[in-house]
């Protein structure tokens, strides 16, 4: 019995295999210069006040409910975000031992991502142009 990741239609956008690399290795480096909240409930929080830069969400959460709020919340403010397919991995890239449902990386004027982030917003935004 393998660990069976089963993906909801309703996680949308989905990236695909390279932009998933690309998102999970700047989270990474996000945890570093601690630029990442992690969690629905702290994502949440990161756009409310409008410190988010983009939200990752895992499309294997069960229920998937738990996180409709958040694109519709992104898109009310403007937030880029994107879906992954593994919540373990999206776990491991924040740094921690258990599987993260969803993280916000979060606005730093002065941080060394700045440029990094700025071209995955892009890539993330002209990808969900890409799907519709």
């Amino acid at each position: 019995m393998g660990m069976e990741i089963v993906i909801s239609p309703k996680a949308y956008p989905l990236a695909d295999a390279q932009l998933t690399i690309t998102i999970l290795d700047l989270i990474q480096q996000a945890a570093n210069y601690k630029q990442l909240k992690k969690g629905a409930n702290e994502a949440t929080k990161t756009l409310n006040r409008g410190i988010s830069e983009f939200v990752v969400m895992a499309a294997d959460t069960e229920p998937l409910e738990i996180l409709v709020h958040l694109p519709l919340l992104a898109e009310d403010k403007n937030v880029p975000y994107v879906f992954i397919p593994s919540k373990q991995a999206l776990g491991r890239a924040c740094g921690v031992t258990r599987s993260v449902i969803a993280c916000s990386v979060t606005s730093n004027e002065g941080s060394q991502l700045k440029s990094q982030i700025q071209q995955l917003k892009e890539a993330i935004e002209h990808y969900q142009n890409t799907l519709i």
